[in-house]
C-alpha cells in the first residue's frame, strides 16, 4: 500500500458513517464472532482511529477499502481485530475456580495410578496473560504442599489477539497489577526490575517455559491445537458472542476435553439450555460427560 503524508488534522476530523459501521460490525460478527451493536458505534470509530494515523488515512472509507483488499486481508486484518478484541483480566480473578483447583480437581486428577503424569490446561481467551500465568502459580503451590503427588504440567494459552499474546509471552507488567498478589507468591515467581521511574515485573523463567502462547479465532470450524485436556479455562470471553455461537465454541473446546475433564467458565457466563456435554458441578465449574 502506498502510504501519503497527510494532515494530521484531517485524520482526527475523520467520522465513521452509519453504513461504515455496519459493514466492519458485519465483518467483525461474521469471522470473529463478536457482536458490535450500534451502540458501539462510537467505541468501534475511537479504536479504529489509531490505524488511521498508522496508516496515514483521512477517512474510514479509505480505511474499509483498504481492509477488504487483497493486501488488507494479509495484513491489516490481524492489527483491525487487535484493536476491537476487549482484554481485561487480573491475577487470580475468580478465586473460587483456584480454590476448587487444590481442593477438587487436582488430587482428583492425580489419584490412585494416576499419578506421575503430565496435567495439561487450557487458557482459552488468555488475553494478557493473567491468568495462565496464576494457573500455572498455582499448580506450583499445589506441588510444593503434595511432594508425594509427583506429577507434571504444561499449559497451552490461547487469544485472537496478536498484541496481547506478545505482551502474555514477555511476561512483563506493572507492578500495581500484581499488587493484591501476597509477598510469598511475589518473592517466589517474580522478578522485580531495578528501574525505579517505572517500576515492572517479570514473571520468573520456570513458569514462563510451561506455557505456549498462541493464536487461535473461536469462529474457526475446528480448534487446531495439540494434544487433549484435563482442564480448559474459558472465562469471560463468550460474554462478547451470541448464545448459538456460545454453544458452537463450547462444544468445539470441549473436543479437546478429556472425558471427565474440568470446564470453567466465567461468572456472569450460563450453559443454561445449550446442547453441551458438560455436568455443572458448582457455579461456573463444569465437568465432561
Amino acid at each position: 500500500m502506498t502510504q501519503q503524508n497527510v494532515n494530521l488534522g484531517d485524520i482526527y476530523k475523520a467520522v465513521m458513517t452509519s453504513e461504515e459501521f455496519s459493514r466492519l460490525s458485519a465483518f467483525i460478527y461474521g469471522e470473529y464472532g463478536i457482536k458490535m451493536p450500534e451502540v458501539k458505534k462510537t467505541m468501534l470509530q475511537s479504536r479504529l482511529h489509531k490505524r488511521l494515523r498508522e496508516l496515514n488515512m483521512t477517512s474510514y472509507k479509505d480505511y474499509i477499502e483498504y481492509l477488504f483488499s487483497k493486501e488488507g486481508q494479509q495484513i491489516e486484518v490481524i492489527h483491525m481485530i487487535d484493536m476491537v478484541s476487549t482484554n481485561k483480566t487480573d491475577f487470580f480473578r475468580e478465586p473460587v475456580h483456584f480454590d476448587f483447583l487444590h481442593s477438587h480437581a487436582l488430587p482428583e486428577l492425580l489419584s490412585g495410578d494416576r499419578s506421575n503424569r503430565q496435567i495439561k490446561l487450557w487458557s482459552a481467551g488468555c488475553s494478557s496473560g493473567e491468568e495462565p500465568y496464576t494457573i500455572s502459580i498455582s499448580l506450583c503451590e499445589f506441588m510444593e504442599q503434595h511432594p508425594l503427588l509427583a506429577f507434571d504440567y504444561s499449559i497451552l494459552a490461547t487469544d485472537i489477539s496478536t498484541r496481547v499474546l506478545k505482551t502474555a509471552s514477555e511476561g512483563i507488567y506493572k507492578e500495581a497489577r500484581v499488587e493484591m498478589l501476597p509477598l510469598n507468591l511475589k518473592k517466589k515467581y517474580l522478578l522485580r526490575s531495578k528501574d525505579k521511574t517505572s517500576p515492572t515485573i517479570r514473571i520468573i523463567p520456570d513458569l514462563r517455559r510451561r506455557i505456549n502462547f498462541h493464536r487461535l479465532n473461536f469462529m474457526d470450524n475446528a480448534y487446531n491445537v495439540p494434544d487433549s485436556y484435563d482442564i480448559i479455562f474459558c472465562r469471560n470471553v463468550l460474554i462478547y458472542f451470541d448464545r448459538e455461537t456460545q454453544e458452537k465454541v463450547i462444544n468445539r473446546l470441549c473436543a479437546k476435553l478429556k472425558p471427565n475433564g474440568f470446564f470453567f467458565l466465567g461468572h456472569s457466563e450460563s450453559i443454561t439450555n445449550f446442547n453441551v456435554p458438560l455436568k455443572q458441578l458448582k457455579p461456573t465449574i463444569f465437568r465432561k460427560i
